[in-house]
């Protein structure tokens, strides 16, 4: 057994080396702490498309010192003030001197400048987490290598291992797992320059959804989601499947379709999970995913991770009784992300609704609102402020 530290630091162990982990890594690392990150797949690329960043999830970062390199690799996109019908007609427009752009990066561009910032020691790949044993002072994780099994000690350990979270299945061991919501979502990215510009929007049709964001080296990551009863529907065609659904939608809507190499599109059933009675037990704390994984019609599921990692590293700054700074972690942290998890479960029960009556109810009133009204609802979800750092302890980090 060996432990996660040889230099007499605090010590603590992610299970999780994507967004919400690399940033609780770079966060407990600029705290002071030695990590170690666990991530299961072999390869540390990030897999996926492309996604947004509203203003808190940008605050979160700024306190995390990642904040510049978060802009570095992103782009404005207009999407989340920018609706329309599949004939094109505009449901709302993104106002420039009065709405906020979201920032739209690739997955992988991301990650790889988090990465950048936890030295390569730290890091084990293909360490795939089979149990935990806490002990007064700290936690046993087990996990599995190519090599064999293997265990390491630690102080604190984060499960921020995504919604099928092995963390959470053996902190608890009685919560309920993944929940379908009836829905089925394909992702891709356009060939750089195929279809540009493309400033982002929103369309809304009955019972699917379209959204298409910038990105940098004039890409386009796009999305659509669609009403599925059941999971795990496969298409011999993917690309055609989705021309048949979106049919003569407004453009760019099948010219980005049609620019995106076919083995490069993502499909997804969409899971989200039943808030969690608490996030943490003893010396074991989830985050991100783990935690609170929710559907994506928020847009909010990286920014709640990343607001997740700055919240605990405040409280594990300094010389904190850790026990105690966990159960502070989920005082804060539980009532805000669950709550966001709710509204972003009950969204597509409205919006992806396939009722006719719903669908033009819902589309009347958006017009009718504006962008007022949405400006005002967003601003809910981004009116956060992440607590203050304390840095006196901070380790240098690659890059710096």
């Amino acid at each position: 057994m060996t432990t996660s530290s040889t230099r007499g630091e605090r010590t603590a162990i992610v299970a999780g080396g994507g967004i919400g982990g690399l940033a609780a890594a770079i966060g407990l690392r600029r705290a002071g702490w030695s990590v170690t990150v666990l991530e299961r797949r072999p390869d540390l690329g990030e897999i996926g498309a492309g996604w947004s960043f509203a203003l808190n999830a940008v605050r979160a970062a700024d306190a995390l010192g990642v904040g510049d390199d978060l802009r570095a690799v992103s782009v404005p996109t207009q999407a989340g003030a920018t609706l329309r019908t599949p004939d094109g007609r505009y449901l709302m427009r993104f106002r420039p001197d009065l709405d906020m752009a979201l920032l739209a990066n690739h997955r992988s561009d991301l990650h790889r400048t988090l990465l950048a910032h936890v030295p390569a020691e730290c890091v084990r790949a293909a360490a795939e987490v089979t149990g935990i044993e806490q002990y007064e002072g700290g936690a046993v994780v087990a996990y599995r290598t190519p090599d064999g099994p293997e265990q390491l000690t630690a102080e604190v350990v984060v499960g921020a291992d995504g919604i099928h979270s092995a963390v959470r299945r053996s902190v608890f061991p009685d919560a309920s797992g993944p929940v379908f919501q009836r829905i089925l979502c394909w992702r891709g990215v356009s060939a750089s320059g195929s279809v540009w510009p493309v400033e982002g929007f929103q369309t809304w049709g009955r019972g699917a959804r379209f959204g298409a964001h910038p990105l940098p080296g004039q890409r386009v990551f796009w999305f659509l989601t669609v009403r599925q009863d059941q999971p795990g529907a496969r298409y011999d065609d993917d690309p055609a499947e989705i021309r048949h659904r979106i049919g003569d939608w407004h453009d760019p809507i099948t010219a980005l379709v049609d620019a995106t190499p076919p083995e490069s599109i993502l499909r997804h059933d969409i899971f989200d999970l039943d808030p969690l009675d608490t996030y943490t037990d003893n010396r074991v704390v989830l985050l991100g995913d783990a935690a609170h994984a929710m559907t994506p019609f928020l847009a909010q599921g990286a920014c709640q991770a990343f607001e997740d990692a700055t919240v605990l590293t405040a409280q594990l700054s300094g010389d904190t009784d850790i026990p105690t700074a966990l159960a502070q972690y989920n005082r804060l942290r539980r009532p805000r992300s669950q709550r966001v998890q709710r509204l972003a479960r009950r969204d597509p029960k409205i919006s992806l609704s396939t009722n006719p009556l719903a669908y033009g109810v819902m589309t009347r009133l958006t017009q009718m609102a504006g962008g007022a009204v949405a400006a005002r609802k967003s601003a809910r979800l981004w009116d956060w402020t992440p607590p203050a750092l304390d840095q006196h302890h901070a380790n240098p980090v690659e890059g710096e």
